[in-house]
């Protein structure tokens, strides 16, 4: 393990947010990052199902191809020429495959390059042994799925850094934990122990920020304006110390932008409680975190805390959900919802008759989305009358075959119902995947690492009782609003992002100075919050929202509950990604003296329309 001077700068840069990201990420970062760690973040608990689907058509399979022929094999002579290392969790299911299929393509290339690749994660060995131990999801307590396409525990950063420590130029992995492909080199480069919480946090949260790409470097901003050249955005380096502090920047000449906004956005990004964020290598605080722009495009991040980690590994079990079809129907002229409602309903319809004709079973699941109607705002829609949109029909059943009627049937709306129903866009039948999380104890699991045709396990820590938690951070309970006060536009005071985490979705609100906090703390309770976001609610209910405070940084974070039935994969919604969640808060009125919202002059920072 090798062991720095407190003053040495370990550069990572940050090429992918998922295993489909831009082939222009590479080549940027080789040609000006100077970097000596290059990672990618490949998985998700959407692509877990894709990687094991893929291995199950072919036993060869089930890993990212896109590492081999888009991110890395192209640019191998580069990297060897630079001397730096390589991370990614690109394994997917079958690291191992990975690791032979880059080790050929390093031989054909004869380059002297070494490949060590980490496993253990992987639990399909073990489905009935767990099955019988009656595991249930830890958000909505549904029994062990049958139909199981993938089993992988979410491991941590010591079996990299062990790999990294054998000499390993590359490590390719399956399930770790994200920030793990960070934390890994940072614990190999420093010397940092399991004890070292502090630090370990600190690496955690140096790969949170990097592990997303372009996000920290303003992809998906607030203030996407403010953003330059979105042909040619930077992506993220990391300029970490043995302290544990980092300072985000970006190649030179790129575009994009790294500022406090960004990287807070970034930093509160699908976090839930940001004073305990819970990875398998530690428990993290996040709330005082300390952001600084230090220059252009260069913003310094110190101030995490940690405490020991858990006795348990998060795992993900993707399993078979039966068949969904997916149509979309442009309806067009006078009263489009109201004609796009009737004509799906009258679909349906047909199509459930179809299948009583044939003795099948109904659909498990039908629902219609207006898409350009504002559906997604609810109540706070602005448009009064839709005379153009796309209704995207969802049929689910259990069995391909009864899809299919549904994807038949629909194209008979064009003909045989509403006026101004256009030529289908797109009919898709597909397979389902349902996600199942759990949490299981670390001491069933074992990590290793495979190098040089020889493999290791990799003791870790057993943690400590996952009931011997730390009080959640709230924020406090707001105080009444002046009644003098004039509503503004959130966006005026805040920027605000957000993303999915299995059928809930969080919120950050980040005050954009720190005097606006407290206007943001009185008007957005648990309460306002709820009703605001009451159509992503069960039922007719308003949906379940905890809120949390970030003070170091001036934010607030909120976490809507049940509001993306069947999360990623399976969710109906317009965004299932729940990446425009946080758009339908910006115009949330906001209460602040006369004197301020002069001040502020009615009109947010980056233009109407964000």
């Amino acid at each position: 393990m090798a062991v720095a001077g407190a003053n040495r700068v370990v550069r990572i840069g940050g090429a992918t947010a998922s295993f489909s990201d831009t082939a222009l990420s590479v080549p940027q970062l080789l040609a000006g990052g100077r970097l000596d760690y290059l990672i990618f973040d490949y998985l998700a608990e959407g692509s877990m199902g894709i990687f094991g689907r893929m291995q199950a058509a072919d036993p060869q399979a089930g890993y990212g191809t896109d590492f081999l022929t888009v991110h890395v094999g192209p640019y191998l002579h580069e990297i060897a020429a630079q001397g730096l290392k390589v991370v990614a969790n690109a394994g997917g299911v079958n690291p191992a495959g990975l690791a032979a299929a880059l080790e050929r393509m390093i031989g054909e290339a004869d380059l002297s390059l070494t490949v060590a690749y980490v496993d253990g994660d992987d639990l399909r060995p073990c489905i009935e042994e767990l099955r019988a131990a009656g595991h249930r999801d830890m958000f909505t307590g549904a029994p062990f799925p049958e139909n199981v396409i993938s089993a992988n525990a979410y491991l941590g950063a010591f079996p990299i850094a062990a790999a990294l420590a054998k000499g390993a130029d590359i490590v390719v992995t399956g399930r770790v934990v994200d920030s793990a492909v960070v934390l890994g080199p940072l614990i190999h480069e420093f010397g940092w122990r399991p004890s070292d919480f502090d630090l370990l946090a600190a690496g955690t949260l140096a790969g949170h920020l990097l592990e997303c790409g372009a996000q920290i470097t303003g992809g998906t901003f607030t203030d996407w304006r403010d953003v330059p050249d979105w042909a040619n955005i930077g992506f993220p380096i990391g300029e970490c110390q043995a302290d544990g502090s980092v300072v985000i920047t970006k190649p030179e000449g790129t575009g994009g932008l790294v500022s406090i906004g960004t990287v807070a956005e970034q930093l509160l990004y699908e976090v839930s409680d940001p004073a305990d964020y819970i990875v398998a290598d530690v428990r993290c605080d996040f709330s005082n975190v300390k952001l600084e722009q230090i220059g252009k495009d260069r913003v310094r991040v110190t101030g995490a805390r940690g405490r020991p980690p858990t006795d348990s590994y998060k795992v993900c079990v993707t399993f078979d959900g039966g068949w969904r079809c997916i149509a979309y129907q442009p309806i067009i002229g006078e009263d489009a919802v109201e004609k796009a409602k009737r004509q799906g309903e009258a679909l349906f319809a047909r199509a459930r008759a179809l299948l009583r004709s044939r003795n099948m079973p109904d659909f498990s699941l039908t629902d219609m989305v207006m898409i350009g109607g504002e559906a997604s705002f609810g109540a706070h829609r602005q448009q009064v009358e839709t005379r153009e949109l796309i209704c995207k029909l969802v049929a689910d059943h259990p069995d391909a075959q009864g899809a299919q009627i549904f994807a038949r049937e629909q194209w008979a709306g064009i003909s045989g119902m509403s006026v101004g129903t256009s030529i289908n866009l797109a009919t898709n039948v597909l397979p389902m995947t349902g996600i199942f999380l759990f949490l299981l104890d670390k001491r069933t699991v074992t990590a290793r690492v495979t190098f040089d045709g020889a493999t290791e396990e990799v003791p870790v820590p057993p943690g400590v009782p996952s009931g011997a938690r730390a009080p959640a951070s709230r924020a406090s309970l707001p105080a009444p609003a002046d009644p003098g006060d004039v509503p503004v536009d959130l966006v005026q005071l805040a920027w605000a992002r957000s993303g999915d985490k299995g059928q809930l979705f969080n919120v950050a609100v980040i005050a954009r100075h720190p005097k606006y906090l407290p206007y943001l703390d009185t008007a957005l309770s648990p309460d306002t919050v709820s009703e605001w976001y009451r159509h992503f609610g069960p039922g007719d209910e308003a949906p379940r929202v905890d809120r949390y405070a970030a003070p170091g940084f001036h934010a607030l974070n909120f976490v809507i509950h049940d509001a993306l039935v069947g999360g990623i994969n399976a969710s109906t919604r317009l965004d299932p990604a729940a990446k425009g969640m946080a758009q339908m808060l910006l115009r949330f009125p906001i209460p602040v003296p006369a004197a301020l919202a002069v001040e502020l002059g009615g009109t947010p920072p980056s233009g109407k329309g964000n």
